[in-house]
């Protein structure tokens, strides 16, 4: 039995440099030192050897025993280092490297603007810039807003006190100056920044940006205003869009009319989408044909020549495309908020 005792600790540990695992280390020494192992098999035939004989082979299997337990103990050891060293150099990192840094990226508001901005160039638009600050006449008297308008009470106007200006409440105000400096026939966009003075809540800020649009020529329909409008919507979201226009008020066209589009995400299909509530339809903008005495005003004979200008909020649709549900997101230079863009 010592024979097979030392056959045994030399096969069990030869055996033992091939195990590379951590269940393979428990299954081989379960085939060992388990209760059907090698070792307990030797065993049984203790009952068949002297006292003497049977002293001196127990106390040899379990020092045989001890110095395999050790050597298994020693060989996970082993397995766990490799694993350690395995998950470090994959996991390197080159601590001298300069860390990486986040280079930034457009805000939503301006990814939205430049593809507006685009769509209206192939279609030979040229683009303004809006003034934030601006004067009453550009503001409201030049395009047809009464006096007695309650836009220009001091609950809905940023008002600079001595000298009449006003931060601009809207893109509009630069229609007069486009009409007197650039000669007919004109095809304009003029995104920008405008002012109100109003609550902050989810939907409404008091800085916020717009596009207002205005062509002139001659023969100008509604139909060319429709198919514009119809044109950018259908570049901005990827598919083509409907518009439906409804009679509505704005001192600056004549008739004024809001204007919808359809649905880009369910087309009216699903009553539970986030976005037109299962309408199918989406509030959009203000428009209409150009009133002949803004035209008269910015020195252009409404006789010979008509126009269509609309006006919608960027902010808004921003939050339409990307589905934002709060406005105050936009200034609040959230890292957070930003990144996803």
């Amino acid at each position: 039995m010592k024979t097979e005792l030392q056959n045994l600790e030399k096969s069990a540990l030869e055996g033992l440099e091939n195990v590379t695992s951590e269940n393979e280390l428990i299954d081989y020494k379960n085939t060992i030192l388990g209760k059907n192992g090698s070792l307990t098999h030797i065993l049984k035939g203790l009952k068949n050897l002297s006292g003497e004989e049977r002293s001196e082979i127990g106390t040899l299997a379990n020092t045989l025993r001890d110095r395999l337990n050790l050597a298994f103990d020693e060989k996970k050891e082993q397995i766990k280092q490799i694993k350690i060293a395995e998950k470090i150099e994959q996991e390197y990192e080159d601590v001298t490297a300069p860390a990486p840094v986040f280079n930034g990226s457009l805000h939503p508001i301006t990814i939205i603007q430049k593809e507006v901005e685009d769509s209206f160039l192939r279609m030979g638009f040229d683009i303004y810039q809006s003034s934030d600050l601006t004067t009453e006449y550009l503001n409201f008297d030049a395009v047809n807003v009464p006096k007695t308008h309650p836009a220009r009470d001091m609950q809905d106007t940023f008002w600079l006190e001595g000298n009449g200006n006003v931060l601009a409440t809207q893109t509009s105000c630069m229609q007069n100056l486009i009409f007197r400096n650039k000669k007919t026939p004109i095809r304009a966009i003029i995104p920008g920044r405008v002012f109100r003075n109003e609550d902050v809540d989810a939907t409404h800020d008091n800085t916020f940006y717009q596009v207002e649009g205005v062509v002139v020529d001659e023969n100008i329909s509604l139909g060319n205003l429709k198919y514009t409008i119809t044109t950018m919507l259908s570049d901005l979201f990827g598919k083509e869009v409907k518009i439906r226009m409804r009679p509505g008020y704005f001192p600056f066209v004549e008739p004024g009319m809001e204007v919808d589009f359809s649905c880009p995400f369910c087309g009216g299909h699903d009553k539970n989408c986030r976005v037109c509530k299962g309408s199918g339809w989406i509030e959009f903008m203000g428009a209409g044909l150009i009133h002949p005495h803004v035209l008269e005003e910015g020195g252009i004979d409404p006789k010979k020549y008509s126009g269509f200008a609309f006006g919608f909020g960027l902010n808004r649709l921003v939050m339409i495309k990307y589905g934002i549900p709060d406005m105050r997101y936009f200034m609040h230079a959230d890292i957070r908020f930003l990144k996803q863009f």
